[in-house]
């Protein structure tokens, strides 16, 4: 299983769900068609799967850092 969403200003559909991708992206089947998406820059893999809202009224936590994310950089 990966999480992706659509690189920016793309529409991406789902061959499973024949659907379109929605924005803030969903876990999919690790498959060659998303592979081949992935490598041809189409979608960008998110290192978490997308927050769902919680049924009860709490308070989610936030989402991990995305996976295209700056990352800050190693003091030599």
């Amino acid at each position: 299983m990966m999480s992706v969403k659509p690189a920016p200003g793309l529409s991406v559909r789902d061959p499973v769900l024949r659907d379109l991708l929605p924005a803030e992206g969903r876990p999919v089947e690790r498959s060659e068609y998303w592979l081949r998406r992935l490598a041809d820059g189409d979608v960008v893999e998110m290192s978490a799967p997308p927050a769902v809202a919680p049924q009860d009224g709490a308070v989610a936590e936030p989402d991990a850092t995305p996976a295209d994310a700056p990352q800050p950089e190693a003091e030599a």
